[in-house]
């Protein structure tokens, strides 16, 4: 696909291609009422050398692939980096059939979306559902790990929300009539889905995004299939730096380099010392309200940008973050109101974009194009 071809893709996969980025309210209220603790923490001292665990299906890391950039390694060449490395994952924001042949025997786990500007038909068209999983699924089922295929990406709420559910139906419809089993579909959704809640254990969706939500978390859970979320504390630290700590947005409480005294808040006798978590058990409690108990998350995208000249977007902050996530996430202890269950989740990104908007926006990638990284990661590490 031509530099031009890839920018248009991701921009309709909904992959982050500079929209601005609303900080749901309840991240807000949360944020004011870190500001009026008492607990101070020290500046977190950073290890450089991040030391990655990547293990199996659950507690596992994957890294999103994302293409908006004219300087990329080939696809070949790309997914053998995630193989060096031990990258169990990937996500795809779009189909791409280069790709997917670089896949084919490797055992990665592989997320694949369909384009945001796909979803009308694909819900309103059967033949056209059958039409892209006999092109991006069925010939590479034998030979991809896929884990889930995703109905568009951010599109709740909005114009295009309406066709999500419909759009999944069709697909798991029509990857069944070719013979494909263990594939959940299901879509991905920001934080804005969230309504105006404060603690965690208030979650709730929005009115604008309820109508959508509620059927669409019963049929997820109907058919074992996770609720892919994408969860940046980082956008809540640079809206409000004066309020929230920077530890809490870290999780400097994860870092085994670190001795920072973290502000942590008290939600039911639930103890929260980072904002992941928080936004975690926030649509975790907002997916219960709606009746879905039980039914599991899965982090689609998180990351801290390396540069840019914003607030907060620095190497250190970003290895840092990153750094925690995984600890965090391979540790395997859960969130406090899911502890013991692993949540499964996706770095953003695996490359710097130099395609996207001026600013973090091209600085959200591990790697530099040129494959070396931008601060030091070992994957095959421990921590």
């Amino acid at each position: 696909m031509s530099s031009g071809g890839a920018r248009k893709a991701a921009a309709a996969a909904g992959g982050r291609v500079g929209a601005a980025r609303t900080v749901a309210p309840w991240i807000v209220a949360c944020s004011l009422l870190l500001c009026a603790s008492s607990v101070l923490f020290q500046e977190q001292r950073i290890l450089m050398f991040l030391h990655v665990r990547i293990s199996g299906a659950e507690g596992a890391i994957g890294v999103n692939y994302g293409m908006i950039a004219n300087n990329l390694p080939s696809p070949d060449k790309v997914i053998a980096m995630y193989k060096a490395n031990n990258i169990k994952y990937v996500r795809l924001f779009h189909p791409d059939t280069t790709v997917l042949a670089a896949l084919q025997g490797t055992g990665i786990g592989v997320v694949l979306g369909t384009l945001n500007e796909d979803l009308a038909q694909l819900a309103s068209d059967e033949s056209f559902a059958a039409s892209w999983v006999a092109s991006y699924v069925k010939p590479f089922a034998g030979t991809v790990t896929f884990r889930y295929i995703t109905a568009g990406n951010e599109v709740i709420p909005g114009d295009l929300g309406v066709h999500v559910l419909p759009a999944i139906r069709n697909l798991e419809a029509a990857i069944r009539a070719v013979g494909v089993t263990g594939v959940p579909v299901t879509t991905a959704v920001a934080t804005s889905v969230l309504g105006a809640s404060y603690p965690p254990s208030q979650g709730a969706f929005s009115e604008g995004a309820a109508p959508v939500m509620v059927p669409l978390v019963a049929h997820l859970l109907s058919k074992n299939a996770p609720l892919l979320v994408n969860v940046y504390p980082y956008f809540a630290y640079a809206a409000e730096p004066e309020t929230v700590q920077l530890g809490y947005a870290l999780l400097a409480g994860s870092s085994a380099t670190s001795n920072s005294k973290v502000v942590s808040i008290t939600d039911g006798g639930l103890v929260y010392t980072n904002m992941f978590d928080a936004i975690v058990d926030a649509a975790h409690a907002a997916v219960e309200k709606a009746g879905a108990q039980g039914l599991e998350l899965v982090v689609s995208e998180t990351g801290w940008p390396s540069g840019g000249g914003a607030t907060g977007a620095t190497v250190e902050n970003a290895a840092a973050y990153n750094n925690n996530v995984v600890r965090h996430v391979a540790a395997g202890t859960g969130t406090p109101r899911r502890p013991g269950k692993a949540v499964e989740t996706y770095l953003f990104a695996m490359f710097n974009e130099n395609q996207k908007p001026e600013g973090t926006e091209q600085h959200f990638g591990l790697f530099q194009p040129d494959m070396t990284a931008v601060y030091p990661v070992d994957f095959a590490g421990s921590y």
